[in-house]
C-alpha cells in the first residue's frame, strides 16, 4: 500500500475561518443533501443518460456548496460536453475526500475506490450510490479481479476515477503514480483524462488545509473544511491520452502523471524538497462551462 510523508506539520498557516454558527449551518446543509439524495435514489434507477447525469452533478455540486466551496474549471470543454457511453479511466492527483466530489460535479462516473470509503459518513453514501468498485487494499489476492470488473466497465463505456497515488498528499508535495489500473485502460482499449486538482484561498494563495493525511479522523477533516473561508477547489482538465499512445501501463502512468504536473506547474522531485515553480493562472469566473478550454469558470 502507497504511503505518504505528508502529516499535520503539511497544513499551512494564516487561513481564515467562518464562525461557529456558521459551521453548524454548513454541516446541517451537507446532511440535507445526502437526506435528498436519499430519497432521490429511486429516480436514479429510472434515469438513464442526460437526466441520470444532471441530478447526480446537481447533487455533489451541492455538497460543494453546503460546504462553502467554489470549484473552478480550467479547460476540457470536450470532455465536460461530451455525451454518456464512452469509456475513460479519468485520473487526478489525490488530496482530500473533496476531489471525489470534485470530480463528480464535473461530470458523474464510477471510482475505483477503497472499500473503507464506503463506510464513510455523507462521502461513502454517494459513492456507493454512484456504482462504485471498491478495492480491499488488506486482500491483495482480490487485485486481479478487480482489475477485470475495472477493465470490463471502462470496455462497456464507463467513466471511472482513480487516484493512482494510491493515499492522499498535501498538494505541496505528490506522489508517482502507480501502474496497476492504467492496464486495465489499456485492456479496455480507452482513453486516459488526467485532471489536476488544486486547492486555494479567495486571496489567490495555495493551501494544504483541505488535504486528508496524516492519522486524523474524516471528522476531523471534515470540521477543518467546514471551518475555512473562501476555499476554492480549482480543476485542471487536461488532454485526453488516447489509445495506443504509450507503449506499456508504466509509460502510460508517466504520460498521466507528467500531464497533471504540467498543468499544475510543478516540478517532480523529492517531497521533502517539492516546490511550485510558478502561479496557476487567474481564473475567470462564469456561471456555466465555458466553450473555450483555455478559459476558466467557477460552478456554484
Amino acid at each position: 500500500m502507497p504511503t505518504s510523508p505528508c502529516g499535520d506539520g503539511c497544513l499551512t498557516e494564516g487561513a481564515a475561518t467562518v464562525s461557529f454558527p456558521r459551521r453548524v449551518f454548513r454541516f446541517a446543509s451537507a446532511i440535507a443533501v445526502v437526506l435528498t439524495a436519499l430519497l432521490t435514489a429511486p429516480l436514479l434507477l429510472v434515469l438513464r443518460g442526460q437526466g441520470r447525469e444532471r441530478l447526480v452533478r446537481t447533487i455533489f455540486r451541492a455538497v460543494l456548496r453546503a460546504f462553502g466551496v467554489k470549484l473552478v474549471v480550467q479547460g476540457g470543454a470536450d470532455f465536460l460536453a461530451a455525451p454518456a457511453g464512452r469509456g475513460a479511466l479519468v485520473v487526478n492527483n489525490h488530496i482530500s475526500w473533496l476531489d471525489i466530489v470534485a470530480i463528480n460535479a464535473l461530470r458523474p462516473m464510477r471510482a475505483l475506490a477503497k472499500v473503507e470509503i464506503g463506510s464513510w459518513p455523507v462521502l461513502g453514501t454517494l459513492v456507493r450510490r454512484g456504482g462504485s468498485i471498491f478495492l480491499d487494499r488488506e486482500r491483495l489476492r482480490t487485485l486481479p479481479s478487480t482489475m477485470t470488473e475495472l477493465a470490463d466497465a471502462l470496455r462497456s463505456g464507463s467513466l471511472v476515477n482513480v487516484t493512482p497515488e494510491g493515499t492522499t498528499w498535501c498538494g505541496l508535495a505528490s506522489g508517482r503514480f502507480t501502474s496497476a489500473t492504467f492496464q486495465a485502460a489499456i485492456d479496455g482499449g480507452v482513453p486516459v483524462r488526467p485532471i489536476a486538482l488544486r486547492y486555494r484561498l479567495a486571496d489567490g494563495r495555495e493551501t494544504s488545509m483541505p488535504a486528508f493525511i496524516g492519522p486524523e479522523s474524516l471528522i476531523a477533516s471534515l470540521r477543518r473544511v467546514a471551518s475555512l473561508r473562501g476555499l476554492v477547489l480549482e480543476a485542471h482538465v487536461c488532454p485526453e491520452i488516447a489509445p495506443g499512445r504509450a507503449e506499456d501501463r508504466r509509460s502510460l502512468a508517466a504520460l498521466a502523471e507528467a500531464s497533471v504536473h504540467s498543468a499544475l506547474g510543478t516540478v517532480r522531485i523529492p517531497a521533502q524538497g517539492r516546490r511550485r515553480v510558478s502561479a496557476a493562472p487567474a481564473a475567470v469566473s462564469a456561471d456555466k462551462p465555458s466553450v473555450e478550454p483555455a478559459k476558466a469558470h467557477s460552478v456554484h
